[in-house]
């Protein structure tokens, strides 16, 4: 038979195990990931990413070029993620819910890579002011068409659709702001890849500053009518294959696929935008195509001065991102996972 002292132990760990899980359950779990920056041109800004997309991993790509851009140009970075709310995980095939859109309120630039999201009031009102606030955007790939309020059309957001028939906002959030909006894959989706041509009457805008050589496996995507005040920077002609090394094809037109654009706001205030139709975390292996982001973001937030000849695209750690493609996501992947090691 136990002592008395041996029940009172064995009662007391219980009691120490059971507090001590009920307090875990209780902490928040960390829904996005901050990555405070160093020192640098861009000590004291803040910039908030948007990865909520289902087929392009840009919840691999943008903690990457977070990490960059804080460790290697100073900036403090928030990236913000499509989260499952019943598991806490990031979840690109959850429509409804990106977790800390609050961030906005402190961001001085939004980078984003979306697609189809329709966002409940309480999150949609947050970037509804930053777009109102005049603060820049720099958007990648399918930002084009990064909104699909489908359920509920009387939605006051519903203007943000990529197919709007609102009148002052005909085809949505990607032609009133970025420029353009999903019109079609121009190339064949899944067997060429873009090269990238520097506009030559361009070639020293500050963006393309130490840019040499883009090559992705995303195809082109057909873009038709930018508006008057935008500036190409960079032409995508297919190749005929998913190298490198691949041969061009000269059956179709090259395409605007990264441009300048300007967006004024319904108090006038003026954004500089910067879209790319490129963007793929795969694409992103690419250093220049990296380096024109980091350099995009310099001028975005009228720091083009600051732009060196060839601005450090190094990446943190490892990066390894999955191939394109629906549903290819990795299961079970916490913001936390991405915090710096």
């Amino acid at each position: 038979m136990k002592s008395k002292n041996h029940i009172t132990s064995f009662l007391f760990s219980v009691v120490a195990m059971l507090t001590s899980a009920v307090f875990s359950q209780a902490q928040p779990i960390q829904q996005w990931v901050t990555y405070e920056g160093i020192e640098g041109p861009g000590k004291g800004k803040h910039i908030v990413f948007i990865s909520a997309e289902e087929e392009y991993r840009s919840e691999e790509s943008l903690p990457m070029m977070a990490k960059i851009l804080s460790q290697r140009h100073g900036f403090t970075c928030t990236v913000l993620f499509a989260i499952d709310p019943r598991t806490g995980t990031i979840d690109p095939n959850t429509q409804t819910n990106i977790p800390g859109m609050e961030h906005l309120q402190t961001a001085d630039l939004l980078i984003m890579c979306m697609r189809f999201r329709e966002l409940p009031d309480d999150q949609m009102k947050y970037f509804e002011e930053y777009l109102q606030s005049g603060k820049p955007i720099v958007a990648l790939r399918t930002s084009t068409h990064a909104f699909l309020y489908s359920r509920d059309k009387e939605n006051k957001y519903a203007r943000y659709s990529y197919n709007s028939k609102i009148k002052d906002w005909e085809s949505g959030f990607g032609k009133k702001v970025l420029g353009e909006t999903w019109v079609s894959h121009h190339g064949a989706h899944g067997s060429e890849g873009t090269r990238g041509l520097i506009n030559g009457l361009l070639a020293n805008h500050p963006i393309l500053k130490g840019v040499k050589d883009i090559w992705g496996p995303t195809d082109v995507y057909t873009v038709t009518g930018l508006n008057a005040n935008s500036d190409i920077l960079l032409l995508g002609q297919l190749s005929l294959g998913m190298t490198a090394e691949a041969p061009l094809s000269y059956a179709k037109s090259v395409m605007p696929v990264a441009w300048t654009t300007f967006y004024k706001n319904d108090f006038g205030t003026t954004a500089r935008i910067f879209a790319t139709t490129m963007g793929a975390s795969i694409d992103l292996l690419s250093e220049d195509l990296r380096r024109m982001l980091i350099n995009a973001s310099y001028w975005a937030l009228e720091m083009e001065g600051q732009i060196p000849e060839k601005s450090n695209a190094e990446t943190i750690g490892v990066y390894e991102p999955i191939m394109f493609g629906f549903d290819k996501f990795k299961k079970g992947i916490k913001p936390s996972d991405y915090n710096l090691k």
